[in-house]
């Protein structure tokens, strides 16, 4: 099979096609033949060597994919030759036209959810539930800023913000992005590029602030969020791109409450509530990602750096 395989941390152009072996499917496993993959900032760390977990040497990328399961290992039971599935983590690396996955890795795809679609679920919609239920605690009511709302974990952030009643205020960087999130439901859209944004934020919440607010480049936006939350206001760090000067009585001046988060932590239980949580919002139509660009699996290296450089816009995916 094709797949791109990484044989030393480094720029872009480090992945390289090859010609790989099919994986070998044991007990309680599943293989996966792949039609999408979901391109994550996470897999461009990795690549770069400077992600604190680093893969051990060669590697192939991913950790998120949709395909149709064509094999099952001995003592499967939850999954079926032919069924639908979206992947949420993997033995062998999800860049590739197979993936070999534990039976926990691999999760129900609706008939109505592309496989495009369904490349596009774990990371990002993982995230948005951890950051919104698990750590935020959001309720009915309340007012969420999700900054950097236009990006794969935005508008998932977005779209369970939706489904449970809070009034979100989104930021994008560009007119594309700003009509993307107004049509996912965000009901006050903000170009984070124009200067002083974020006294709009303080209008709108008649001075008050926000409840909460996810936050996905740390090193550019804290000092600023904590401006505009609300007393007794919860942040929650999501993303971060380098170090930043911060002044700590913001927060305290708020008796604001701020969070880290990376899915690594997360625990298992944590994990089965997540994937019910993902599994019945994809099949009420609930949620529903958006594919922003497709590269095809030669071309991961365009995807790393449009993932990087280029303004969010919905979810990249290759496709093997």
């Amino acid at each position: 099979m094709k797949a791109i395989v990484v044989r030393e941390f480094g720029v872009p152009d480090v992945m390289k096609l090859e010609e790989v072996s099919i994986p070998q499917v044991s007990e309680k496993q599943v293989l996966v033949k792949i039609e999408a993959v979901g391109i994550n900032p996470v897999d461009t760390y990795r690549r770069s060597g400077l992600y604190p977990v680093k893969p051990l040497l060669p590697y192939t990328p991913g950790s998120d994919a949709a395909g149709t399961i064509i094999e099952l290992g001995e003592g499967v039971k939850k999954f079926s030759v032919g069924q639908r599935v979206y992947v949420s983590d993997n033995l062998s690396g999800a860049y590739a036209e197979f993936a070999l996955c534990s039976e926990n890795q691999v999760h129900k795809l609706p008939d109505s959810v592309s496989f495009e679609e369904g490349a596009g679920v774990n990371v990002p919609y993982s995230t948005a539930y951890r950051a919104l239920f698990q750590k935020a605690h959001v309720k009915p009511s309340e007012t969420v800023l999700i900054h950097g709302a236009s990006g794969g974990v935005g508008i998932a952030a977005v779209q369970f913000a939706r489904g449970n009643g809070l009034n979100i205020i989104g930021t994008a960087g560009t007119n594309e992005g700003l009509q993307l999130i107004k049509e996912q439901g965000v009901q006050h859209a903000l170009n984070h590029h124009e200067d002083n944004y974020l006294d709009e934020v303080l209008k709108i919440t008649n001075g008050q602030g926000v409840d909460v607010i996810l936050e996905m480049l740390a090193n550019v936006n804290l000092n600023k969020d904590l401006t505009v939350i609300k007393k007794g206001g919860r942040l929650v760090i999501i993303g971060n791109r380098g170090k930043i000067e911060f002044d700590p009585r913001l927060a305290m001046s708020k008796d604001a409450t701020l969070k880290g988060m990376t899915l690594l932590n997360v625990e298992n239980s944590d994990w089965i509530v997540i994937h019910a949580a993902i599994g019945a919002c994809l099949e009420k139509g609930l949620i529903r990602p958006v594919i922003g660009e497709r590269f095809k699996l030669e071309d991961a290296p365009k995807a790393h750096e449009s993932i990087i450089t280029s303004n969010a816009y919905g979810k990249i995916v290759l496709i093997p």
